[in-house]
């Protein structure tokens, strides 16, 4: 059962996700055919429908760089180029940087880490089609004990009370 598309076949649950390589005689991209960037054979030399350039070929993903815009001494304070291949692991690295530095801030002011996520963000590049990682956010929260606040004190005597009794030993 032809329904249309170039070529196209589709039966339940089969479907065209895309074509690939060029027939001369019309310019239309011919089913099951691959185009390549001319200087190997693998994945990483063919060209994906609608991009300009294989990934090997990439001139935005050769040229991309990173730069961390917060205001904390970790790396990447100047703008660095990364591999594609070792991208995750460098951006996690530094994403890690920000967390150990919270927990550094709450044990030198008297606080302790509540929460600290780590996010990657990903994107795709518009030149080759490959996906990447397009940088991170770290959020941490600290909570910070203050003896002096009478809201603390307050709060500490109400948990007293709240905890009277919860360990007794009723067999002794």
């Amino acid at each position: 059962m032809n329904v249309g598309g170039i070529g196209g076949y589709m039966g339940y649950g089969a479907g065209i996700t895309g074509m690939q390589g060029y027939n001369e005689a019309n310019q239309m991209p011919a089913y099951g055919q691959q185009v390549t960037d001319g200087k190997g054979t693998g994945p990483e030399h063919q060209i994906k429908p609608g991009h300009k350039s294989s990934p090997a070929e990439c001139e935005t993903c050769k040229n991309r760089k990173y730069q961390d815009g917060s205001d904390e001494m970790v790396s990447f304070k100047a703008p660095g180029h990364i591999d594609p291949d070792n991208a995750a692991m460098v951006v996690l690295s530094h994403e890690h940087e920000h967390v150990s530095n919270a927990y550094n801030k709450a044990n030198n002011n008297n606080g302790h880490v509540e929460r600290a996520t780590v996010q990657l963000k990903t994107d795709i590049c518009p030149e080759c089609g490959r996906s990447y990682i397009s940088g991170g956010v770290t959020n941490t929260q600290i909570k910070y004990y203050n003896e002096d606040n009478p809201y603390q004190k307050d709060l500490k005597s109400t948990d007293a009370v709240k905890l009277r009794g919860a360990n007794v030993d009723i067999a002794a």
